[in-house]
């Protein structure tokens, strides 16, 4: 009987123990309070482009690849003279070297048998104009059916806009996010009766820009419109700071 007692009382003794333990750990972790605080802060900036690029290719087809290139050299003053009626200085454009292809037709005989059959010499030249006078570049661009109404085989596509000034834009919405993001953690610490501390780590998002007013997607990589004269900036930065 007395060694029943024994083993009874070593029982509820070790029982006691292991339970004193378990609500020291509960009351640790009751006590225990997040030691650091993430959050993001952000910097939008609307900006004009103040570079533009502007490219057009003429063409010409020839049997003689010679009479071709004579041809193209003709067009190419004519374009030339169109460039500098416009009061585009020389150092803005520049022309591109001679592209030359033969081309084929595809012809069938009587028994449908397919053949290519040589059809003359296809010979292309490109200029580009970079210019910081963009409605002097945009106002040519516009003009150009005056080439084509000269009979000049020659195709355009839409400017291109960018802004010279971007990297001093990238440090300037760093800075901004930052304190963004500082300002977004003191809102929160001062709700939770804490204090902001400093900062552990960061993480800087990428960069998207976009047309302004616009409904382009951001992407994983960054955007980087360039279609837009008018663009809007974004950057994202994850900071995470003690907090006590």
């Amino acid at each position: 009987m007395e060694k029943k007692q024994i083993i009874i009382a070593s029982i509820l003794g070790i029982a006691f123990v292991l339970g004193l333990s378990f609500a020291a750990y509960q009351v640790s972790r009751i006590r225990k309070v997040p030691s650091e605080i993430s959050v993001t802060g952000i910097a939008e900036r609307n900006f004009k482009s103040d570079l533009i690029v502007w490219t057009a290719t003429y063409s010409v087809q020839d049997y003689s690849s010679s009479e071709g290139y004579q041809d193209l050299q003709r067009i190419g003053k004519e374009v030339r003279n169109f460039i500098k009626k416009n009061d585009i200085p020389d150092s803005s454009y520049l022309f591109s070297g001679i592209s030359i292809s033969k081309m084929y037709d595809q012809v069938t005989d009587g028994n449908n048998y397919y053949r290519q059959v040589f059809a003359g010499y296809n010979l292309s030249q490109t200029v580009t104009i970079t210019s910081q006078d963009i409605d002097r570049v945009e106002a040519l661009s516009r003009n150009i059916t005056e080439l084509i109404n000269q009979g000049i085989e020659i195709t355009s596509g839409d400017p291109s806009y960018y802004y010279t000034h971007l990297n001093d834009l990238k440090l300037e919405m760093l800075k901004e996010s930052s304190e963004d993001a500082l300002a977004r953690a003191g809102v929160i610490a001062e709700g939770s009766n804490c204090k902001v501390g400093k900062l552990k780590r960061s993480q800087m998002g990428v960069f998207q820009i976009v047309g302004q007013y616009s409904d382009e997607d951001y992407s994983w990589g960054g955007s980087f419109n360039t279609s837009s004269k008018y663009k809007t900036a974004s950057i994202t930065v994850k900071n995470t700071y003690k907090i006590r």
